[in-house]
């Protein structure tokens, strides 16, 4: 189980990079990060759907309501272009913080 600090700081890039493949709505996102991670990440509706307000609020994702091909209407979301530039920024800082522990971690024995 991924500790609750670290789940909330990494949901934003998860979804910025989920959504820069495409629009999709919350459920799919859902089951998209449970895939990803190899079932490590379960996501709930009451952790998600805060979050994608205060995306949208933020000008990084806008949403429409449509029709499935189910015919039920769903909001699906969608990456702005201040939300590809915010991906990017995000990546970035990731990435630093993936490689510092890379190295640290190199230089430490394995231990169970």
């Amino acid at each position: 189980m991924v500790p609750k600090a670290l789940v909330a700081a990494s949901t934003k890039p998860i979804i910025l990079s989920i959504l820069v493949r495409g629009e999709d709505y919350g459920y799919q996102i859902i089951q998209r990060v449970k895939e990803i991670s190899g079932g490590t990440l379960e996501w709930s509706d009451n952790m998600l759907y805060p979050v994608l307000h205060r995306l949208e609020g933020d000008g990084f994702i806008v949403s429409r309501w449509k029709l499935s091909e189910g015919g039920r209407l769903r909001k699906y979301y969608k990456l702005t272009e201040t939300g590809r530039k915010e991906l990017e920024t995000e990546r970035s800082q990731w990435m630093n913080v993936h490689n510092a522990l890379a190295r640290l971690w190199e230089l430490l024995p394995v231990r169970d």
